[in-house]
Formats: C-alpha cells, sequence, structure tokens
C-alpha cells in the first residue's frame, strides 16, 4: 500500500435523471430546505442547487451536528447566514432541534405567506423541497420531523430513488428527492471528504487508501486525537500510525502479519460513529 493521493469520480446515471427530476419540480416550490453533513459542510453542499433554487426561500440544516466541533458548528451557522439562508443545527437520529424547524420555515416564508394574505388566499400550505447529497441523513430528518416512519432510510447512498410528497399537516408539504451529487469533483479534497463521511459506495473505494488520507486529515486538524482513541504514538508517516492502530486494535491475519485493511475499516467506523471526537474538518474561510 502507498501513500499516493487517490483520485475520486462517481456519477451514477439515476443522478443526472433525478437532477432533471428536481429541475422540472421547483416551479412547484416556495422553499429550498437542503440538509449538509456538519462535519463537512462546504463538501456536502451540492453546487447544482444554487443555480436550481435560485430565487427560492433557503433552510440549511446542520445536520449530524453532535458529531461535528462545536466551535465549528457556529462558525459555518454565522457562514451559511451571511449568505441569506436560515440555518440550524439538528440531530436527526436524536430528533435534537427538529422541533425548531417549523417556526423556522414560517419565517423563512413571512413574505409569500404575507403575499397570499393581500390576495386572500388562505392556508394554502408552503411547500418545501428537501435536498441532499447521499447519506447526509435526508429521509432520516423527513421521518423525525414527520413524526413516522414516511420515506427509506438507509446508511448506503442512494436509498431514496423517486420523488414523494409528504404532507405536513395543513400548512406545510414536503416533497422528497434522491440524494444527488455533481458530475465531477473539480477540487479533490471535496470528493475525499465525501468519501469520509460515506457518500460514496465503499465498495469503490480502497478502504486502506482512504484511512491513510483520513489520519493525515486529523493529524492535521485535531492532533492527538488517534493518540487519545487508541493509546499509540503519532508519526509523520501515515501508513505507520495505520499499523500502530491495528497492533493496538488487535488486527492479525491468521498468519500473524498485521491486517491494515480491517485496522483502515475500523478507524473509518470510529471517525464516521463520532468514537474519535466531535470534528469539523473544513474552514468557511
Amino acid at each position: 500500500m502507498s501513500e499516493e493521493k487517490m483520485s475520486l469520480n462517481w456519477y451514477p446515471g439515476h443522478m443526472t435523471k433525478a437532477r432533471r427530476m428536481m429541475q422540472e419540480s421547483m416551479v412547484l416550490i416556495d422553499l429550498v430546505i437542503e440538509v449538509l453533513d456538519a462535519r463537512i459542510p462546504y463538501a456536502s453542499r451540492n453546487p447544482d442547487i444554487d443555480e436550481l433554487a435560485k430565487g427560492k426561500s433557503r433552510i440549511i440544516l446542520l445536520n449530524k451536528s453532535d458529531l461535528a466541533d462545536p466551535k465549528g458548528n457556529q462558525k459555518w451557522i454565522r457562514h451559511f447566514e451571511a449568505m441569506g439562508a436560515h440555518v440550524l443545527e439538528i440531530n436527526a437520529k436524536s430528533g435534537a432541534g427538529v422541533k425548531n424547524i417549523r417556526g423556522l420555515v414560517e419565517k423563512a416564508c413571512k413574505e409569500k405567506i404575507e403575499r397570499d394574505r393581500r390576495r386572500g388566499i388562505v392556508n394554502r400550505p408552503i411547500r418545501a423541497m428537501v435536498v441532499g447529497i447521499p447519506n447526509v441523513g435526508k429521509s432520516t430528518f423527513i421521518n423525525a420531523f414527520a413524526g413516522k416512519a414516511c420515506t427509506k432510510t438507509g446508511n448506503k447512498p442512494g436509498v431514496t430513488k423517486g420523488k414523494q410528497w409528504i404532507r405536513m399537516g395543513k400548512n406545510l408539504e414536503l416533497l422528497d428527492t434522491p440524494g444527488i451529487l455533481w458530475p465531477k469533483f473539480e477540487d479533490r479534497e471535496v470528493g475525499i471528504h465525501l468519501a469520509f463521511i460515506g457518500s460514496m459506495n465503499d465498495e469503490i473505494i480502497v478502504l486502506d487508501d482512504l484511512a491513510l488520507e483520513l489520519i493525515g486529515t486529523i493529524q492535521t486538524r485535531y492532533p492527538g486525537a488517534l493518540s487519545a482513541r487508541y493509546e499509540i504514538e503519532e508519526d509523520a508517516k501515515l501508513a505507520t500510525v495505520l499499523e500502530r492502530i491495528a497492533q493496538s486494535r488487535g488486527c492479525f491475519s491468521k498468519g500473524g502479519e498485521l491486517d491494515l485493511s480491517k485496522a483502515a475499516s475500523i478507524l473509518i467506523e470510529d471517525f464516521r460513529s463520532g468514537r474519535i471526537g466531535r470534528m469539523t474538518l473544513e474552514d468557511c474561510e
């Protein structure tokens, strides 16, 4: 295994179809609710959404905020608010913050509600499109918000296959859409960060190489975190750190050699579940 740079490029055909479907549905929409992963708010944004949702009210939800650095959450909230969006940090899995969304929807659509009232239109529901790339927790959020399992959820990208309307009482309707990515990653780091959180199928990624990338990122942004988690001495050589994690976690093959692939899987899963600590991997400056 080498420490050469990974390259990533992934755009299944169903995502082209999903983008077209979103474009066609946008004329029906008052509000776009975008679900991001709070650990990588920049990488987990789909740049297509800014173009598709031009002129629409916007809410950005920093999901999995319990796994992100609290200081990082606050910085990103200020950043997106400065761009004109209404922002909230949530944890869709536990439901934390979800109850505040309805009030935020009304705030974001205040002008639309008042315009309807002036025209004598009463109780026309706000129509919101929920968007998010694979594995940011979009379906889990919708289920938590609706209070029932109204969409399929899963840990694999691409579980939401088609669009579906969900009625949230008389004043709000949600349009769920499949998670979509953009055609290519112009910024290599974006692709790597998406792989870290599981937004691409792990089957198409060399986990050993991804683990080396993750080690380098964590050492740069949170020095000492790997030492604390695995009771190892950190090293400038990434492969050495992975070997020490393998030793620390007893990852050996039948022949007694270190099983680096198993250690890589443990490291990546520990990061994704927050066991290494709360981390934000991107700066908004």
